[in-house]
């Protein structure tokens, strides 16, 4: 029996103890979101080459996916409305659930799969050929030159691609709907004006800074815990990942919680 609570008491605490890590971690960094000296300008350098990996090159994929998805929910939920006779609440549906929540999950996914890997994997390479303490050696803090402009770029390109989703899926929506229903554009956006809950956007604008800051901070905790072998990349990159898919899926379910309470 003492061997069962022992064993059960070493894996609580090899679950907790990098969870604990991971949240200061995280505390250290979002302090550094406010401390003047993080904002020079290698900094706003490093910010402007992730920007461009993160929400400019991702562009011709994204429109894509969005314009895709526009399509497919737009004309599954109105034929769906039409049947069922609610057009009137079709506003509310898009207000609702596309813009709300549909957007940021898509948008997130996109991004963690495609610049959190790479993050991963770069800190973890960083780490393997020493490069970071080198870094450290010159007196370069990593968490102003390397971990806040990385961080920032992910809460903004959250923001701003869960925005561009939006706009693709309410304008691919209005055209679904002059076809369906035969609205005009006036009606249109008065219905969509008429459904917006300010509550739902203010909600919508933390869940994204939310998820852009923690799909970024996992990935560079993790590539720093890898260790001198080259074989530990792929696994620091990952264990990143599923850390991150963990964090998509609380931030959601949290989200969730706090908006239908």
């Amino acid at each position: 029996m003492i061997t069962i609570i022992e064993n059960i008491g070493k894996v609580s605490l090899s679950k907790i103890l990098p969870l604990r890590g991971t949240l200061q971690f995280a505390t250290r960094v979002f302090l550094n979101l406010f401390d003047r000296r993080t904002y020079n300008s290698a900094s706003r350098m490093v910010f402007i080459h992730q920007f461009y990996f993160t929400s400019v090159q991702i562009l011709p994929l994204f429109l894509f996916v969005a314009v895709i998805f526009g399509f497919l929910i737009n004309g599954m939920a109105f034929q769906v409305v039409k049947n069922l006779g609610l057009s009137e609440y079709f506003g509310r549906l898009l207000m609702g659930f596309v813009v709300t929540e549909l957007s940021p999950f898509v948008t997130v996914l996109l991004i963690a799969l495609r610049s959190s890997s790479a993050i991963n994997a770069e800190i973890a390479v960083m780490k393997v050929n020493r490069e970071l303490n080198t870094l450290e050696s010159f007196r370069i803090d990593l968490i102003h030159y390397l971990f806040i402009p990385r961080i920032l770029n992910g809460m903004l390109s959250m923001v701003l691609l869960t925005s561009l989703f939006a706009l693709v899926v309410l304008f691919i929506g209005l055209l679904v709907s002059s076809l369906v229903f035969g609205t005009s554009v006036d009606a249109y956006i008065d219905t969509l004006l008429h459904s917006a809950d300010l509550l739902d956007i203010v909600i919508l604008l933390i869940k994204c800074a939310t998820f852009g800051f923690f799909i970024t901070m996992i990935p560079i905790r993790l590539g720093l815990n890898a260790s001198q072998d080259l074989t530990s990349i792929p696994v620091a990159v990952l264990n990143g990942m599923v850390k991150v898919f963990l964090a998509i899926v609380t931030i959601e379910v949290l989200s969730s919680i706090v908006r239908f309470i």
